[in-house]
């Protein structure tokens, strides 16, 4: 198992956006430490996610969750996830790990990445907004043009929505970092699947983001979206296998929550 944070292309992106978020969210932090590196968000529960640095045997394993777990509990957060890179390039191969402490196996999702190229262009009814209104509108809940709230100025970080018939009916944020430009949280209200809505939001993204100097682009893929992913030039590089925290009774999981806690896509495109 890779032992160092950076395996992966786009991971120092995903944990730089992580870092920008936590400067929005009260209380939100992004914790290093030599096992694994933790993104805590007491009140932004999707976002509760720790990637493992090192690990090579069950019983460290199973100590740095019991770790993790503290902090968290710390936090006030009951529901989280730990991620663990595996080199598997495609949702098809066997686990590299079968046991960790005490929680249980929950998604994948796989690690794609792209050559940005000048065919990337603009689209019509792609506008900027606040991740509060990308969020919703990569859920299911349309949200009217009058309500797209104001970007956010952090550096890097760029809300985008689809707009139909004047409401934002798909989702997703990016950000730029060090060339590479990480896609994260796309979605398309279920109504509106299957038109390539999805897929011209995700151009646009791209193009935006070259325009401003990225070379690269990251993010992580669900099944569903890795089609669409894959049009846009996007290749496997590895995947994560990620392992959740018991939640509290009526409670979800990470993997479980509206809104994904990851780069990863319910697209539908």
């Amino acid at each position: 198992m890779p032992t160092t944070v950076g395996t992966f292309p786009g991971q120092d992106t995903l944990l730089a956006c992580w870092n920008a978020l936590a400067t929005l969210s009260p209380g939100a932090r992004l914790l290093h430490t030599h096992e694994a590196v933790a993104a805590v968000f007491p009140e932004w529960l999707p976002l509760n996610n720790a990637i493992l640095r090192s690990g090579d045997d069950a019983e460290a394993r199973a100590a740095a969750a019991t770790r993790l777990a503290g902090v968290y509990r710390a936090a006030g957060v009951d529901a989280w996830a730990l991620w663990l890179p595996s080199n598997a390039t495609s949702f098809d191969a066997p686990d590299e790990v079968s046991l960790v402490g005490t929680l249980t196996r929950d998604t994948t999702t796989l690690v794609m990445q792209a050559t940005l190229t000048p065919e990337m262009r603009p689209q019509d009814g792609v506008v900027r907004a606040s991740i509060a209104v990308a969020t919703r509108a990569a859920g299911d809940e349309e949200v009217p043009v009058t309500d797209l709230g104001e970007p956010e100025t952090e550096p890097g970080l760029a809300a985008w929505v689809m707009l139909q018939n004047n409401v934002a009916v798909a989702g997703t944020w990016s950000f730029l970092h060090e060339g590479d430009c990480g896609i994260y949280t796309v979605g398309t209200m279920p109504r509106w699947r299957r038109r390539g809505l999805a897929r011209m939001l995700v151009e646009h993204a791209l193009a935006d983001a070259q325009r401003r100097g990225a070379r690269t682009a990251s993010l992580q893929s669900t099944p569903m979206a890795q089609h669409l992913y894959g049009s846009l030039g996007f290749r496997p590089v590895g995947r994560y296998e990620e392992w959740a925290a018991p939640a509290p009774q009526g409670e979800t999981t990470p993997s479980g929550e509206r809104v994904s806690a990851k780069a990863s896509s319910s697209a539908g495109e």
